[in-house]
């Protein structure tokens, strides 16, 4: 097998551990998205690699301290209670004077009897953020105290995708805009703390380096020897040999071939999502009282309304809440039978529509913020009243089983299945 040296692109240099400024001696690597193998150079530790085959980053040049990111950290915390707590936008409507923020939205859409919603809210606003401060807090003790950090390491990559604090500030935008027809808005004093909080934990993802910390408290022998039977973990991404019981010997997660049932459970994901989008796009998904006047909007409709006062704001939402979800359904139902009828065209653009929908699909949540939000500005006995419609719980559960499907989906048998495609035509 023909081994290839892949491309090395320098990164701007941050800050460098103390211990280890470069990555051990030329060794073999795995990618983990196309299963290549190939010698990986010595590198230093400003310095990124890609695989040769799919481009994939397999090295990433980043790395901030874990002191930088535990002194983030702390700052987030002492952030949060202001972001969530104050009044993120005031209302002033024939006098009445009505305070936002986000908990209230998540507890008015409990008491309408929308638990299960209310809780994909707190959970992508105020859960995940939490863990991530907690997990980088735990990795600061618990190198201190030798604890394991083994769990925390595994749930930092896949953690990353769920905090959408950045999504929720768009959503903000959109409500303001909604409901400055209705009433007179001021940003409340929560917003400042609230927008302080996503730039830095947007800082915080970017600059995270899991691949780094993994190196830097469970360091292994790399394998600078050739063999077939290396396998790459992707947990931890190690290259290596399974251990005696089968596990990756740095994580100590089972190192497989391939995901077990890959397919299957992407399928179910799918399948699931594109029955939920039906009911979630035609049932109303808001309901406005004005001076006792009902008013329902579907999802379509509440951007056609929004786009008579600002149509670019209405377009957001339109590539947020309808064109990514349909979108993301189309691409993974298209790649899940590209494998199964083992096609060979076309590899490199369903690669890059894979890595598309992974990036982009978490920005469907928008409209549930917004309805949160807006929620948390009127109840039902006030003049202007905001409730939630049917069609809130079918779209929430259809975007967050998008983004499962994409997640369970192994990357890996789309090369797989070009490659058999290819040799059954040479047959």
């Amino acid at each position: 097998m023909a081994l290839k040296t892949p491309k090395i692109t320098p990164v701007r240099k941050i800050t460098i551990h103390t211990v280890g400024d470069a990555l051990p001696r030329a060794h073999y690597q795995r990618c983990p998205q196309c299963d290549t193998l190939f010698t990986l150079p010595k590198m230093k530790s400003h310095q990124s690699a890609f695989c040769p085959r799919c481009n994939a980053k397999i090295r990433d040049g980043r790395d901030w301290s874990l002191t930088r990111l535990a002194a983030m950290a702390v700052t987030m915390m002492l952030l949060m209670p202001f972001a969530w707590s104050e009044p993120l936008l005031r209302l002033y409507l024939l006098g009445v004077h009505i305070d936002a923020n986000l908990l209230q939205g998540v507890w008015q859409m409990t008491r309408q009897g929308d638990p299960l919603t209310a809780s994909m809210v707190l959970f992508c606003t105020v859960g995940a953020p939490v863990v991530l401060v907690a997990s980088i807090a735990y990795l600061w003790f618990g190198n201190i105290l030798g604890m394991n950090l083994r769990p925390v390491l595994l749930m930092l990559e896949k953690l990353k995708e769920w905090v959408m604090l950045d999504i929720y500030l768009v959503g903000i935008v959109v409500a303001s805009i909604k409901v400055q027809d209705y009433a007179f808005i001021q940003p409340g004093g929560g917003l400042f703390a609230f927008i302080a909080l996503v730039v830095l934990s947007i800082l915080t993802l970017i600059h995270l380096n899991v691949e780094q910390l993994w190196e830097r408290f469970y360091p292994q022998r790399p394998a600078t020897r050739y063999n077939e039977q290396l396998r790459v973990c992707l947990g931890c991404h190690y290259t290596g040999l399974p251990d005696a019981r089968g596990r990756c010997p740095r994580c100590h997660i089972p190192l497989r071939l391939r995901r077990n049932n890959s397919l299957q459970k992407c399928w179910a994901a799918l399948i699931a999502s594109m029955v939920l989008l039906l009911p979630a796009n035609l049932l109303p998904i808001s309901v406005i009282y004005v001076n006792g006047a009902r008013q329902e909007d579907t999802i379509m409709s509440g951007i056609i309304s929004l786009a008579d006062s600002n149509i670019a704001v209405a377009a957001v939402v339109f590539i947020a809440s309808v064109l990514v979800p349909f979108t993301k359904v189309v691409v993974m139902f298209t790649l899940l039978i590209s494998i199964h009828f083992k096609c060979e065209q076309g590899l490199k653009t369903r690669i890059q529509l894979l890595r598309f929908v992974t990036w982009i699909g978490r920005w469907s949540m928008l409209d549930l913020f917004v309805i949160a939000l807006m929620m948390s500005l009127i109840n039902r006995d006030q003049l202007l009243a905001f409730t939630m419609g049917p069609a809130a719980l079918y779209f929430g559960t259809a975007v967050i089983l998008t983004i499962l499907a994409v997640e369970w989906l192994d990357s890996r048998l789309l090369w797989d299945a070009h490659e058999s495609g290819n040799a059954r035509f040479a047959d």
